[in-house]
């Protein structure tokens, strides 16, 4: 019988996945980790891990496997919250949950499993693993959950080969009403409970007051760029142009507010601007943290919330398919996401010495550096990496 440690979050989604290994006859081991205890910066609507810790308890009792824990606070801030208040210092929007994926789920999650004896770990997320064999060696293929609605792929587009043959992922082929239904005829606990949002293991957060546990508040101009600003730039079918995001200085635009810090601001973002009375919505479309300034433009339609490329160096590339990754000066189709829930849109990928260029078919909204794009073909994810 082989051993499987499921990851118990106290949701829905984790507590059937450890009931579905159990009647496919593994034997199931639960472990909870504790990777967050600071309930100062989450919102008190959120529910703590100890109510998490409680739900997992009961059921696990209900399925009847054990229930372990562990704490690993010290090892996520240290390679998740870290890498998070670096990335804002720079300007930069980055994904914890992708980095919480990599760092603690299938990685220190997988020292811990093994030190139980286990030769699998299981998560609730929604996707599907399958395996090939190319040149007698085994490939392990991730793909997208069968439910369009909640597939989670995207969270796990840095995890390796090594992290996904350990990985079993029980109900990737089911739709988010099924597992709901499983749960609600088991008597789990957590049949109806609500989704867990927010910052993984963190929680739902303002993420202003998070940051300022390290990153200083500090007034600075937000400056309106009128599209006009445009007409001056010229069209390019270079890939390192059309790579780039637009560059503004403070004499481009007009002052029309403040903000506490450029640093608190992403591309794209709307709300916590405080900015009226421009008859339409005003966004974010560039951040200097050097010089602390915001540069908004207005509607939805403006220039410079759209990009056609996006730039990623070699540093920054990750395949999952290691067998299939791109050589020198090749190019190749697929289809690309920039965020969570994002539709799939398609692009060219070109490898070049100096990275990889990514060229939308059309142009796409809110790209911003840090973020991780992830390229797939049809289903299955093939590769990512981090934006420059």
């Amino acid at each position: 019988m082989k051993t499987v440690v499921v990851g118990m979050s106290g949701g829905v989604d984790s507590s059937v996945a450890a009931y579905l290994l159990k009647q496919q006859g593994y034997e199931v081991i639960g472990l909870f980790m504790k990777n967050w205890d600071d309930s100062s910066v989450t919102l008190t609507s959120n529910c703590t891990w100890e109510d998490d810790l409680l739900f997992a308890e009961m059921v696990s009792k209900k399925i009847g496997i054990p229930l372990h824990t562990v704490d690993l606070s010290d090892q996520y801030r240290k390679r998740v919250v870290e890498y998070m208040f670096a990335e804002y210092e720079r300007g930069r929007t980055p994904n914890p949950d992708v980095l919480c994926n990599r760092e603690i789920k299938f990685d220190i999650f997988i020292d811990e499993a093994v030190k139980l004896g286990a030769e699998f770990v299981a998560t609730g997320h929604y996707c599907r693993k399958e395996i090939i064999e190319i040149n007698n060696q085994p490939v392990y293929r991730l793909f997208a959950g069968k439910d369009t609605n909640k597939d989670q792929s995207y969270f796990l587009c840095q995890l390796s080969q090594h992290q996904l043959s350990r990985a079993l992922f029980p109900i990737g082929e089911l739709l988010k009403p099924e597992v709901r239904k499983i749960a609600d005829e088991q008597g789990l606990a957590t049949a109806t409970r609500k989704d867990s949002q927010g910052i993984c293991f963190v929680g739902k957060v303002d993420l202003p007051t998070f940051l300022q546990q390290k990153l200083k508040a500090q007034k600075g101009d937000i400056i309106d760029i009128p599209e006009i600003y445009y007409q001056n730039i010229k069209a390019s079918d270079e890939l390192t142009e059309i790579s780039k995001a637009y560059s503004y200085t403070r004499y481009d635009g007009n002052v029309i507010a403040d903000h506490r810090g450029a640093h608190f601001y992403t591309i794209g973002q709307r709300k916590g601007l405080n900015i009226g009375g421009t008859g339409k919505p005003m966004y974010v479309i560039a951040i200097d943290v050097v010089e602390n300034v915001v540069y908004v433009g207005c509607g939805d339609e403006h220039p410079g919330l759209y990009r056609k490329g996006l730039f990623i160096t070699n540093d920054e590339i990750h395949w999952i398919r290691n067998d299939i990754e791109m050589k020198i000066d090749e190019s190749r189709e697929y289809l690309i996401r920039i965020r969570y829930r994002q539709p799939l849109q398609k692009g060219t990928l070109v490898k070049k010495p100096e990275g990889l260029y990514i060229v939308f078919e059309k142009p796409q909204r809110g790209i911003a550096p840090g973020q991780f794009a992830a390229w797939y073909n049809g289903e299955e994810l093939i590769g990512s990496g981090v934006i420059s």
